[in-house]
């Protein structure tokens, strides 16, 4: 398939792209490279593609040098005139969105950017798709939609209409406005909710990167909350997996509501935050210390989800123990900065 992933730089991107590739699909990535975080891990990911950082032009594709079938373009997707170039020039089959401005906290220090990229954009994504007959729009939404939700574990069918961060608020706009073009344009979407992703190439903003740099440099961990919180931690490759089964899941006019679907992708086993702790120090064979901080606006108690759907629609079963996948993550991360 001819397939567009947006967020190529980005840390699910990344590890998307690659998969893809091994399938045999045809890729196109664009990304923005904005400095949200370290842009050299950005840089890192795409040379790992065979994309070199002195190559990138603004909106000029690049052939990777490695990858045969993969091509690379630096564009902002609240350009809707490169990206209607883009979708014109290459007539994909299907896409997946990926690109965004991630982070809670950030959200309420900066809400245009969020709002620009995160509801501009994805309306510029959703725009292409329809104008130029994409097979299937998949898109990532994200845990925080359940906000104040108490009933665990999560399931797609739960209220999310209380959102408790802009980030949060902006990801179930994607979800509406998804299911609105679905309904009057028969355009086929896909929503993945994610829980609490790890793994190499990981975003520096998430806990994992902020534990282990804090561990092997020997300065305090914060913990929020006072270490009493629950996450669904789920590895990078269970992840890519649900995606790609998603992908492969094209919602039809018999489905219910017709051409749209949203699906957890989860561990569906929450941990919690100070055993996720322990297993950090056994893998670096040091000891934390802990900085203990209230709870921060925003942030969610627990995240938990029910991954039934996507396991009954495309037989999605997450296999990565908890301690495997972080000590793979601290030898990525030992061999990366050493």
């Amino acid at each position: 398939m001819n397939i567009l992933v947006t967020g190529a730089a980005g840390f699910i991107g990344f590890h998307l792209v690659n998969a893809l590739l091994e399938r045999g699909d045809q890729v196109v990535g664009i990304d923005n490279i904005n400095d949200y975080y370290d842009v050299n891990l950005k840089y890192g990911r795409l040379a790992a593609c065979g994309i070199d950082q002195h190559t990138i032009n603004d909106n000029i594709p690049i052939r990777s040098r490695t990858q045969p079938t993969y091509t690379f373009q630096k564009t902002d997707i609240t350009d809707l005139d490169r990206l209607t170039e883009l979708f014109a020039a290459h007539k994909f089959d299907q896409v997946f969105h990926l690109a965004a401005q991630p982070g809670v906290r950030y959200s309420m220090e900066n809400p245009h950017a969020y709002v620009q990229s995160n509801v501009v954009g994805f309306v510029n994504m959703l725009e292409c798709s329809r104008h130029h007959q994409v097979d299937h729009f998949v898109y990532a939404s994200s845990s925080s939609v359940y906000g104040t939700n108490s009933k665990v574990p999560f399931h797609e069918d739960d209220r999310v209409d209380h959102p408790v961060s802009l980030y949060a608020a902006t990801k179930r706009s994607n979800e509406l406005l998804a299911h609105t073009y679905s309904h009057l344009y028969r355009l086929p979407t896909t929503g993945l909710r994610f829980f609490t992703v790890y793994g190499p190439w990981g975003r520096p903003d998430m806990a994992p990167m902020l534990f282990a740099d804090a561990i092997s440099s020997g300065k305090p961990i914060k913990v929020f909350n006072e270490g009493d919180m629950h996450r669904d931690f789920t590895y990078i490759d269970d992840i890519i997996e649900g995606v790609m089964r998603a992908g492969n899941h094209t919602p039809t006019a018999t489905d219910k509501p017709p051409y749209y679907q949203i699906f957890n992708i989860g561990n569906s086993q929450p941990i919690h935050l100070m055993e996720f702790i322990r297993i950090m120090e056994a893998a670096f064979g040091r000891t934390a210390e802990l900085a203990m901080y209230p709870m921060q606006p925003g942030d969610l108690k627990t995240t938990y989800a029910d991954t039934s759907a996507l396991a009954e629609a495309a037989h999605y079963h997450p296999d990565t123990v908890l301690a495997d996948g972080v000590r793979r993550f601290v030898a990525w991360y030992k061999d990366l900065y050493r």
